[in-house]
């Protein structure tokens, strides 16, 4: 099959890999009917020191299932699945407890003799456990909508979950990218009144406001903040979800946040240290968050995309063949497309 592989930064290409087969008897084979390229491949795409042993890219994929293992119970072949950008078993206490994430017996894609979403077929450990059948056929137009389940919704979704998103909460959202526009999505869900997304892409803010912020703030450091603060009646909102994974959006976090309130960061830190010095401390503010556990949160979001209430495959700008998947990377890394869709 073919499937893209990330030598270095900057150099992705496609190439012909091993076809997966069933290895385990809780396995299943997936052909991918959709992926796309997310914000966090990026990081690698821009720093990867050139290697011989190539990954295989990509964590967000449904398709439909070809092959089952002997012990699989919930799947059959034809059935239409979603899987989430992590597998687990979803039956450890750490996925009893919801933290997918956490599965004593989960992985990542793309790594240890695992497939990779971004690629024609991939090979599916614990699949009763890591797949969710979708109610939709392989033709549907929510099929675009139904694959932000596997990684962005339900990355805004944790992000206003773990903040305590209530209803009538003011909520301030720094970032623009997909994740940042489904935590918009997300808190209008947990009935946020108002909603500050902060950005400075006028075509993505367009699109947040369709999905239900209320304000929008391209100004960044001191000047944001201080326009926040003047939306907010000089207090700040009551919960901040930080959707960039860069040390000045977290620092932009405390600044806008109110004191009490809680800051959720959900954007992939590429920063080891946390300015949370006594003045914070002083100030009660709550700092949460972390990686989404997409599984625990697939059928509670699934019904609102069904339902038609959301639409986030509203973020897939562009949609290219997998043959073309390096000028994809390329589009998002120079901000040209916001995400990538790809069609094996």
């Amino acid at each position: 099959m073919r499937a893209t592989l990330l030598y270095a930064a900057d150099d992705v290409r496609v190439e012909d890999v091993a076809d997966p087969k069933i290895q385990k008897p809780t396995d299943a084979v997936v052909r991918i009917v959709l992926s796309c390229i997310c914000g966090s491949d990026l990081w690698p795409f821009k720093s990867l020191p050139h290697t011989d042993t190539p990954r295989q890219m990509g964590h967000e994929f449904l398709g439909v299932v070809e092959e089952t293992g002997a012990e699989v119970r919930g799947l059959v072949p034809g059935d239409l699945v979603v899987a989430p950008f992590m597998w687990a078993d979803n039956t450890c206490a750490y996925c009893r407890d919801g933290l997918q994430t956490s599965c004593v017996h989960g992985g990542q894609w793309g790594v240890n003799g695992v497939d990779g979403g971004q690629g024609e077929i991939a090979r599916v450990p614990y699949a009763d456990g890591t797949l969710v059948k979708l109610p939709v056929g392989e033709d549907s137009e929510l099929l675009p909508d139904l694959l932000t389940l596997s990684d962005i919704l339900c990355t805004g979704y944790h992000a206003a979950r773990t903040a305590g998103v209530e209803r009538g909460d003011s909520v301030t959202v720094v970032g623009d990218g997909a994740v940042g526009l489904a935590a918009v999505i997300a808190a209008r869900l947990q009935g946020a009144e108002q909603i500050i997304l902060m950005g400075r892409h006028t075509r993505r803010t367009d699109l947040g406001r369709d999905f239900g912020a209320t304000d929008v703030v391209a100004e960044r450091g001191e000047e944001g903040i201080a326009r926040v603060r003047d939306l907010t009646g000089g207090e700040g909102t009551r919960k901040v979800l930080e959707c960039v994974g860069l040390s000045d959006a977290l620092v932009q976090s405390f600044g806008v946040v109110r004191d009490g309130g809680r800051i959720s960061r959900v954007g992939a830190p590429q920063y080891s240290d946390v300015a949370f010095g006594f003045g914070d401390f002083m100030r009660n503010i709550t700092l949460t968050g972390g990686v989404a556990p997409a599984r625990a949160y697939v059928e509670e979001l699934m019904p609102h995309i069904l339902d038609g209430s959301i639409r986030p495959g509203r973020v897939f700008d562009r949609t290219l063949a997998l043959a073309d998947v390096a000028d994809g990377y390329r589009a998002m890394n120079e901000r040209e497309a916001l995400k990538v869709l790809i069609r094996p």
